[in-house]
């Protein structure tokens, strides 16, 4: 009964509670409610091969390979500067490092790890996510751990293609964090 019950408790605090969405891709939003502390915000990553990001190991070729998918069982790696907008002449304001495995025969899909370390004006530390992620459509990566004002965090990151085309390929990465109640009393 205590498990139903707590079970429940998370459904609420995690799916039904209202999310603020961010319209300025740059806003930092820090918010309080019902006792949960969240932030919420977007920044964009710049990746460029063979100078932040590199291909270790080229996979197997399958069918349909193109610009945009990498050979079956390629394993990139990369260091990549994040920043407020997506030129990449903007303000620096973290560092995405972390790696990828070619999971897909049709080589758009992978398995990422990534530690993303932030300079933020009031948060810093880093957040490490894992999950799939889609070359080409918006990808959602569960946040797995934090340092620094980032421990405890829980949530998610989505990340979107936004230039594809250039030598420099640009993501957007949108934050949506949470912090447990008893971390929110300890950061505060």
């Amino acid at each position: 009964m205590a498990l139903i019950l707590r079970s429940c408790v998370l459904v609420i605090l995690f799916f039904v509670l209202p999310f603020k969405a961010t319209s300025d891709h740059h806003r930092h939003d820090d918010h309080h409610h019902h006792g949960l502390k969240s932030l919420h915000f977007a920044l964009f990553q710049h990746e460029t091969v063979n100078k932040t990001g590199y291909i270790i190991t080229k996979g197997v070729a399958g069918a349909g390979l193109s610009e945009t998918a990498l050979p079956f069982g390629t394993v990139f790696v990369f260091q990549d500067p994040m920043t407020l907008t997506p030129n990449r002449s903007s303000k620096a304001v973290g560092i995405a490092e972390g790696a990828s495995t070619t999971s897909s025969f049709d080589g758009l899909q992978s398995i990422s790890v990534a530690k993303i370390t932030l300079r933020l004006k009031r948060h810093t530390g880093s957040i490490s996510i894992v999950g799939g992620t889609h070359n080409v459509k918006p990808s959602d990566h569960p946040v797995v751990g934090g340092t620094g004002d980032f421990m405890f965090v829980q949530g998610y990151v989505r990340s979107s293609p936004v230039d594809l085309k250039s030598l420099t390929v640009v993501y957007k990465i949108e934050f949506h964090l949470y912090w447990p109640p008893f971390a929110a009393q300890i950061s505060s």
